[in-house]
């Protein structure tokens, strides 16, 4: 539907006639995210204020509307697509920093600003914010708070939620709250703020954040492994998180994956190679030698073909190569993906490396598998041909064996990329209908007319029709 006249002109007056996009044309680019669907919303409204957002919000329930929060577009689930059209609002305008408490190691930012630009703000005092996704470069903090988004640093460093302090943030019914506090110890109240990181936007929006800052280290070394066997792979995996040295990454590429480097680039890899481990490993400059030794001893057993140390920067180049050859690798291989980000328990890793073999072998899907090996988060791409009935069919079948195998292995469904649509009705599967009941209550209590992002990350509760439209 389009708005009329009326409800156009309320939105005009709450936050300016250039934050307010009413044309097809406009607002057509709003209506997608990185999971490629696709809904044009009916307006697009781009607040640079909290105020502008609490009126905005006040006008959605007056008229119930169903209002999409979205960052820069770069989820993967379609969580920031607006499925019934209605509002977007998008936070892009939003990008100021607010505060630098260099001293304390903290950084207030509205929630459009990019996570490159924390990045680079606090690196002018050798700082750094530890979450770092893939898409840091045109993501926004928003969005990385929206869905929990980590990356490899978050096997030493934790996630968005360990590394935010307090939110200020608008409810679904209109309500501004602020949640934590500017200390990194506190327990007053609930904890709100872990609550709203990874709501995917259905419980209120996010407008300014307060992140924890981390020192940037003084070196980071790279080891590059290779094993004959997906179990080697793990089992030393395994060890080294049983020693005291941590490492600042440790990520896992299967045999799949590494053949299909192989074809695609000339790097020199070991023929027998059959898995493949990068670690990164952090600290002083004094500490960080005595760590890497540590971590090669653990990483080195019978299954081990080659392992290799780099801390200059051509030598790191060198060995990431073969990780950075795979996406490229990827997008050639067949026209369609699904790139799951299941979660086991790393001793579990062996077991569901097993049954992903099997499972492409059964549905004759290929399934390429790696990702952050240390948490046990892996990503799980199933490349086909959407054009091809009976690949189209087998996909979706072995896509939802794959979500089974998981959950038996006492994982979760996702570990950064969120539930959006993509994962919405699969959550029963490993959340208890009682469970369930509490979350949707949560929901309606922050937003009692479900006009945050409707049909999202929870099963579907029905919106309230009573409302003057």
């Amino acid at each position: 539907m389009s708005l009329d006249q009326h409800i156009s002109r309320r939105f005009i007056d709450a936050c300016g006639q250039e934050a307010v996009l009413m044309e097809q044309s406009e607002c057509w680019t709003y209506g997608y995210d990185n999971s490629k669907q696709h809904t044009c919303p009916d307006l697009v409204l781009l607040p640079t204020t909290h105020e502008q957002i609490v009126a905005s919000v006040g006008i959605c329930n007056e008229f119930n509307l169903p209002l999409t929060t979205r960052g820069r577009g770069t989820g993967t689930t379609g969580a920031a697509v607006p499925i019934q059209a209605g509002v977007v609002l998008s936070t892009e305008r939003m990008n100021q920093i607010l505060e630098f408490d260099y001293p304390n190691r903290n950084i207030m930012v509205q929630a459009g600003v990019l996570n490159s630009e924390v990045q680079q703000h606090a690196a002018d005092k050798q700082l750094f914010w530890p979450p770092d996704p893939s898409s840091a470069d045109y993501c926004s903090i928003g969005g990385n708070l929206a869905c929990n988004a980590a990356g490899p640093r978050a096997i030493k460093y934790g996630t968005c939620r360990e590394n935010t302090l307090s939110l200020r943030a608008v409810t679904g019914a209109g309500e501004t709250i602020h949640t934590g506090c500017a200390t990194t110890k506190g327990v007053v109240g609930l904890d709100l703020t872990r609550l709203l990181i990874g709501s995917e936007g259905i419980l209120g929006i996010i407008t300014e954040a307060r992140l924890k800052l981390s020192p940037i280290p003084q070196r980071i070394d790279t080891i590059r492994a290779l094993y004959n066997s997906s179990h080697a792979a793990i089992d030393a995996v395994v060890s080294v998180l049983a020693q005291n040295a941590l490492p600042y990454a440790l990520e896992f590429i299967d045999q799949g994956s590494l053949s299909l480097i192989r074809q695609h680039s000339s790097l020199g890899l070991h023929a027998d190679a059959q898995a493949m481990l990068m670690l990164e490993v952090d600290g002083l400059e004094e500490n960080v030698a005595t760590c890497v030794e540590a971590i090669l001893a653990a990483a080195k057993n019978a299954g081990c073909l080659d392992i290799q140390q780099a801390n200059s920067s051509q030598q790191k180049a060198e060995l990431w190569a073969a990780r950075k050859a795979l996406s490229p690798a990827l997008r050639s291989f067949a026209p369609n993906k699904i790139n799951e980000d299941v979660v086991v328990p790393v001793t579990k890793l062996p077991t569901l490396l097993n049954e992903l073999n099997a499972l492409s072998k059964k549905y004759d899907i290929a399934i390429f598998n790696f990702g952050h090996a240390g948490n046990g988060n892996i990503h799980v791409n199933l490349l086909y041909d959407a054009e091809d009935a009976i690949q189209n069919k087998a996909a979706k079948y072995c896509l939802d064996e794959v979500f089974n195998q998981v959950l038996k292995l006492g994982g979760t469904l996702s570990g950064e990329h969120g539930v959006g649509i993509a994962k919405r009705d699969y959550v029963s599967k490993e959340i208890d209908a009682t469970t369930l009941g509490v979350m949707q209550r949560i929901k309606q209590q922050f937003d009692p007319n479900n006009i945050l992002n409707p049909g999202k990350t929870l099963p579907a509760i029905a919106r309230n029709s009573s409302a003057e439209t």
